[in-house]
Order: C-alpha cells, then structure tokens, then sequence
C-alpha cells in the first residue's frame, strides 16, 4: 500500500508541470538611457546603456568612433563604451550608432565640435600724442552712415527724402549717440543745387539744410564727416574722372569746381570746431569699381585723383575760420586699399598731421552686398560661405593698411563698410559675427570704422537698414542685435581670439 502511494504522488508531481507550466524567459523591450553623446574637439570616451532580453548589436556610423559591448548583466542591462578620436578639421562633425536587438533598432546621436584655430594677436598701433590727426582718429570710435540721404538723386537732382527715407531729425543723432556711436558720416551729393561756371554756386536752401543736420550731430555729441559724395558716381557726372584722364581741359574744368565748391562748403562751415571732418569724395572711379581703364591707362587717373585731393585741400585751407586747420579725409581711387597702396599720394598740406586716408570695405562684396552668400567664417558650411579662408583674407586688408600707412604714423578710416541684414536666425547668427569680428580687426589695427545704413529694410541684396532715420528707432530687433553686437566688441573686453572662438557653430 505505502509504494502504491508513492507512485500516485509523483504521478501528481509531473502532471502538475506539464509544458504550459514551465517558467518563460522574460521579454524585456529595447530601452537605451541616453540617446545623444557630444565630444569636444579632443574626443574621448562616453557610456551608454542599452537594455533588451535579446542579443545585442551594435555598429558605429563612422570610423572616427569606435564602440566596445560589455556584457549584460541580470537585468538585461549592457553598457557600451563610446571612443571618438580628436577632429583634425575645424568644422563640427556627427554620426550616428545603430543599437539593433532582435527586430527592433533605435539610434544614439554623436557629436563632435570643430577644431579651433585662434588667430595672431594684432599688432600695437603707435598714437604719437602730438599728432592731431591721431587724436582725431582715436575719438572717431566707431559710426554710423546717414547713407541714400541727402547722396540720394534722381536724374542728376539730389534730395534728402528721394531714395525712401524721411528727414533726418534732431531725434535721430541723439539715439544713435545712446546706440553707442561717437561719429555720424553724412554723405551729400550736390547734383541740381549747383550754379553755372565760373562760380558754380552752392543753392542757399540745399547748403543750409546740410548744415541744419550737421548741427543735429554737434548737439548730440557725435563727430560728423561730410563730403562730395555721387557727383562723381560712375563718371556719369560732373566730376568725371574717365573723361578729365584723356580730356586735359574737363580735367582744368573739374579742378576749377572743386575749388568753387569746397570754398563755399567750408565757409560755410568755419566756424565750427573739431567734431567736424571734411572728406574730399567718395569711391572716386571710371564705372569699373577699380577694374576699368584705371588698370590700363598708365596711372592717368589715379594722377587725376591725387591732383583733385590737392586742389580740396587747398580750397579748405584758404576757406578760413577753424579751416585753417580742420582734419580732413582724402580718399584713394575706390577708397580702395589695394589701390591706395598702388596709387595714392598724401596731399601737401601747410598744416601738420591734419590728414586722414578714407578707405572703404566691403569684403567679400558677395557676401556683405549681395548676400550670394550666407555664412561667413571658419565654422560657416562651404557650401554657403564665400571661397577662401574667411577671417584671414579680411585681416589682410587691415595688415596692408596697418603696413603701408598706421605704422608710419599716418591715420585712415573706414568711411563705410557693413554687411546686409538676413532673414533667417542662422544667417542673422553670423551676419552678427562679421560684423563683430570686423569691429574688433578695426580696434585691433587702428582704423576706426563707420558702418553704412541705407534705410534699404527687409534681407538680401543692398539692404542695410538698421537705425531708422527720421526717428532712430531700430528698423527691427535683428538690427537692434546685430549693432549691439558690432558695438560689443569695440573695445577692449573682448579679445580677437575670444570673439573668433565663438563663431556660430
């Protein structure tokens, strides 16, 4: 009897775990607890874990990373180690690793920021303190263009109001004073306000509201420059250089203007102190924007350019008044400093240190005018940057200037640059980099610049609307940022290398 009760209890036993009885493994989903790895330049290594019940595959993107599988422990559990290798290039680069187990597949981000290359310190620029033209040059700091204002004209007429943008007000220089500026450049073309030969006066009405803004900028504390400014646009005028170069008696004539001109200018003028610069043209050339006859005609123009430049500062001279000594820009062919090296010979002046090359710089010109372009710098995609190496090629237009003129004791300005406002946050991203980074080579060598405004608003080609110039509020908030940045960085707070260093990525 007792084996009889035996063999039924194991019977039992067994029937009690038949095969839908037998414990299952347990399924555990892909679960991974970090889905992004960034790495700086240097590299390194980084973990993450993946969990899941079944056998674990994992593959890197790129041969720059390398991944090593540990094994899983009792919860399923695998950590996996991440080695990337440094960057070599200086820009940003990203991959990602593929985490497969069974039919499931997820994807961990890797990133890896760009090499940085920090460029040469500046030089130290000399400021011999008995030098007026120094002094003026420091004090400039940095300014603003009342640019396509009274330069503004329509069939050989100018007028304040004719290229879209109101009056100027008293309003306008005290904000862009409180924006940070210390100079407004005031360009005034001429056209229909003058009289016939031999006089070629001045219309009382044209002169006088010049004058009435120039008194705008003196309330607000703001140095002013005012020049001839399109009457020599192109040679399509009366300050002709392509003709005066072939044509000895237009040459005559046109020297007979200026004089007529400038005397009257700065009579009108000689009372006022040195808050006020007299800048002699503007982009002076033949239509070939430095690329026409000048580079063919043997030095004929540019022997012009050099002849009218004289002329200007004579007239002023004799002007009387605070003109006897008044600090005056005289401009290269195209304010062009390639050309300024190859052409421009400094005035004779009867006055000492009171001289000032004007020089302007748009560079590059596909990028900072017609926005082909949409980034610019060491961290921009080529694919959206003007060729060659960004920031490098515009230093050089400084070292040459630093070179050929700074270092010798002779000041030069930047009596425009900039760079057109763009659309999207990117792009606005390194609009403001330019600008920064051309501010602070500006500081750096010594040649205070002076950014062009059009009152042109909106993104693209030739718009550079930032300070509205009826009232001086801003034109939008990305103006706003983009001057407050520009502005941020002249001065002696930031460093060329820390502003480079923080490109857009």
């Amino acid at each position: 009897m007792k084996s009889i009760l035996l063999i039924l209890t194991a019977m039992m036993a067994i029937s009690a775990c038949g095969p839908e009885d037998t414990p299952k493994a347990e399924n555990v989903p892909l679960e991974i607890d970090s889905k992004t790895l960034t790495f700086d330049v240097g590299g390194g290594e980084k973990t993450f874990t993946a969990k899941a019940s079944e056998q674990l595959y994992v593959v890197p993107g790129d041969s720059w990373v390398k991944v090593q599988k540990g094994a899983a422990d009792a919860a399923h559990k695998t950590v996996v180690t991440v080695t990337v290798s440094p960057n070599p290039d200086v820009e940003e680069r990203s991959t990602r690793i593929s985490v497969v187990a069974g039919e499931e597949k997820q994807y961990v981000e890797v990133g890896q920021s760009g090499k940085v290359v920090e460029p040469e310190p500046g030089p130290v620029v000399p400021v011999p303190e008995d030098n007026a033209a120094w002094k003026t040059a420091s004090k400039l700091g940095i300014g603003w263009n009342l640019g396509n204002h009274f330069d503004a004209q329509n069939n050989g007429v100018s007028g304040e109001t004719f290229w879209g943008n109101p009056k100027a007000t008293q309003a306008t220089f005290n904000k862009i004073k409180a924006a940070g500026f210390s100079t407004v450049r005031i360009p005034v073309t001429w056209l229909g306000h003058i009289g016939e030969a031999p006089d070629y006066q001045i219309e009382e009405a044209w002169l006088n509201r010049v004058a009435e803004v120039v008194g705008y900028a003196e309330a607000a504390g703001l140095n002013a420059i005012v020049n001839i400014h399109h009457d020599g646009a192109d040679s399509k005028f009366w300050l002709d250089i392509k003709t005066a170069a072939i044509n000895p008696a237009v040459h005559e004539q046109i020297k007979e203007q200026i004089a007529a001109m400038w005397s009257q200018i700065a009579k009108k003028f000689a009372d006022k102190g040195d808050f006020l610069i007299f800048e002699a043209f503007n982009e002076i050339h033949d239509g070939g924007w430095g690329w026409g006859a000048n580079i063919k005609d043997g030095g004929k123009q540019y022997a012009c350019l050099n002849e009218w430049n004289q002329v200007f500062v004579d007239a002023v001279r004799a002007a009387g008044g605070n003109n006897a000594d008044r600090i005056l820009g005289v401009p290269a062919y195209c304010t062009n400093v390639d050309i300024a090296i190859e052409s421009f010979v400094m005035p004779k002046d009867n006055v000492a240190d009171r001289l000032m090359i004007s020089v302007h710089c748009y560079d590059p010109s596909k990028y900072c005018l017609e926005a082909s372009y949409s980034e610019w710098g060491h961290t921009a995609a080529e694919s959206k940057k003007a060729p060659g190496d960004n920031e490098a090629d515009l230093r050089k237009v400084f070292e040459k200037a630093y070179e050929t003129y700074i270092s010798k004791g002779i000041p030069v300005y930047l009596g425009e640059f900039g760079c057109v406002n763009r659309s999207t946050l990117r792009e606005q991203a390194f609009q403001q980099y330019y600008l920064k980074y051309f501010a602070k080579l500006a500081k750096t060598y010594g040649i205070p610049p002076v950014i062009w405004d059009n009152g042109a608003k909106g993104a693209g080609n030739e718009c550079h609307a930032f300070i509205d110039h009826g009232t001086g509020d801003w034109c939008s908030a990305e103006a706003q940022a983009a001057i407050k940045a520009m502005i941020g960085s002249y001065n002696d707070s930031l460093t060329l290398e820390q502003i480079y260093n923080n490109a857009p990525k």
